[in-house]
């Protein structure tokens, strides 16, 4: 098999405020806003500079409600990648976004963990030249 991780789906309450974090605290930008059959829409958000995208699923009932924010079970679930840390965590705190930390130094690069709007982890990760 030849294959490449392509979309991520996050669970979130409502499609259009999770529209507007990814593209405001993110810099995603919207790549498709389709009607479903079923009622619901296919939204799908890319990532500034490439990698998978990720497929916004409204909670459709009280299990999904329930699960959101869980996507990796309270550990960081998602890692952005960045080639200015700086810019880039001052622009998503500026924009909403909640850091459970002050950015820190690791062996492997410049990281902090932030929350999207559903509560799921990630690291804005700005790795070390090598």
């Amino acid at each position: 098999m030849s294959g490449r991780l392509a979309l991520v789906a996050i669970v979130v309450e409502a499609y259009d405020p999770a529209i507007l974090w990814f593209s405001r605290a993110l810099g995603f930008t919207l790549k498709e806003d389709s009607p479903r059959p079923s009622g619901g829409r296919w939204v799908v958000m890319s990532p500034p500079s490439g990698g998978a995208d990720i497929l916004l699923a409204e909670a459709a009932n009280e299990d999904q409600r329930a699960a959101r924010g869980g996507a990796a079970g309270g550990r960081v679930a998602f890692f952005l990648e960045t080639d200015d840390f700086a810019a880039d965590h001052t622009r998503m705190r500026a924009a909403g976004g909640e850091f459970e930390e002050a950015p820190r130094d690791e062996p492997y690069g410049r990281v902090a963990v932030f929350r999207d709007l559903c509560g799921n982890r990630w690291d804005l990760l700005q790795r070390r030249p090598a």
